[in-house]
């Protein structure tokens, strides 16, 4: 039977290319001449870590991944932006989660809409992804059109389709 997952991953090379390629545009502005700001990216967590002086330059360097991100082709909606930690003295700290994995509201939703549908599909949640089965791919192909509509809260990816 045709089949094909629906996922939610981040390629890691492509996303330290994005986060180092800001942190060199934030070090040679001129805003931020003498500023203590740090930018890292633990792999094993996925996460980055911001610390930097004040709420304007943290801003300001969230905004340059942002659009680093979207310049090498990732999706922003995979950070997970909490809360702002005050560090030692008058630094600001900023852990940023990458989301991997489709989380169980957003598998919820996303079988919610295929059975809304009425396609002659089913669709199962297994651990972090969305296996979707049908007996035709012209039906598989819709549900990733109907997919590409709406917004579940994260990039999902469409892989491993099968005939």
């Amino acid at each position: 039977m045709p089949s094909f997952d629906i996922v939610s991953k981040i390629d890691g090379q492509t996303l330290d290319n994005a986060i180092n390629v800001a942190k060199k545009e934030i070090l040679n502005r001129y805003d931020f001449n003498g500023s203590k700001s740090t930018i890292d990216l633990d792999k094993k967590t996925n996460e980055v870590t911001i610390v930097t002086e004040n709420d304007m330059r943290l801003k300001a360097i969230q905004d340059s991944i942002i659009s680093r991100m979207v310049k090498q082709g990732l999706d922003p909606k995979a950070l997970d932006f909490g809360k702002d930690e005050y560090a030692s003295g008058n630094m600001i700290r900023k852990e940023i989660k990458i989301k991997e994995g489709i989380d169980k509201e957003a598998a919820k939703k996303i079988v919610k809409k295929i059975k809304d549908s009425g396609l002659k599909v089913q669709a199962s949640i297994m651990d972090d992804q969305v296996r979707v089965t049908a007996k035709k791919i012209d039906d598989l192909q819709a549900v990733i059109s109907l997919c590409r509509t709406e917004d579940f809260g994260q990039p999902v990816q469409y892989i491993n389709m099968r005939a």
